[in-house]
């Protein structure tokens, strides 16, 4: 995502293909920053992160309740249909990973700290 909010890339990768599908994608688009949430193993992840090749700056980012949120935005981007509208919010799961929605919103929460929105 740029500065311009606008996403350029959105994938799920394992960790074990991160820091190579990194490289890869610093080719195509130019990287300057890497936004990563706060918690567990954040700390490792920025160490490995910053060991790449003309290493971006690495940002933390409260992750806290962004899976919550991450959660009702794939429900925004991709609307119950059928019965499944039924269902209560609060109940409904989505059917596949959110971790791409996770760090969108966690870019968003970087760019709204960048600029004083939030």
């Amino acid at each position: 995502m740029g500065l311009d909010r606008i996403l350029r890339h959105r994938q799920i990768v394992s960790a074990n293909a991160a820091l190579k599908q990194i490289q890869t994608l610093r080719q195509e688009f130019p990287v300057s920053i890497i936004v990563m949430g706060d918690q567990t193993t954040a700390k490792d992840w920025k160490a490995k992160l910053e060991t790449l090749p003309d290493a971006p700056r690495v940002m933390l980012v409260d992750e806290r309740y962004s899976s919550l949120e991450a959660r009702d935005r794939y429900w925004q981007m991709h609307p119950p249909q059928g019965l499944s509208r039924l269902i209560p919010k609060g109940l409904r799961n989505p059917p596949t990973a959110i971790d791409d929605i996770v760090a969108m919103l966690l870019i968003e929460r970087y760019l709204n700290r960048l600029i004083g929105n939030e």
